[in-house]
C-alpha cells in the first residue's frame, strides 16, 4: 500500500492529519542528514501499527512531499473527523 505524505518540518509540536488521500505530518526533526526522513518513517510505522522496516521511502526524499509504501497493510485508518 503507498500513502502520500506532506511533511512539516521544525513544527513547534508534532502531531498527524489524515483525510483519507494524504497524510500530513508536523514533526520536530529538521530535514538536516535525512533526520526528518527517519522520523516520516518512524510516524507512519507507529500510525499504522507495523514494525519501521516494513515502512519504504518510494519517492520525495528531499521534497517535503513524500510516498511511501507499507508492507502487509491492506486498509487505512478512516479519515479523522474535524468538529
Amino acid at each position: 500500500m503507498r500513502v502520500t505524505v506532506r511533511v512539516h518540518p521544525r513544527a513547534a509540536r508534532s502531531h498527524r492529519e489524515w483525510d483519507g488521500d494524504r497524510l500530513e505530518l508536523w514533526i520536530h526533526q529538521p530535514p538536516v542528514d535525512g533526520a526528518a526522513n527517519a522520523a516520516v518513517v518512524a510516524e507512519v510505522a507507529r500510525w499504522l501499527g507495523v514494525p519501521r522496516h516494513r515502512v519504504l521511502m518510494v519517492s520525495g526524499a528531499t521534497s517535503r512531499i513524500k510516498v511511501v509504501e507499507i508492507d502487509d497493510v491492506v486498509t487505512l485508518p478512516p479519515p479523522d473527523v474535524r468538529p
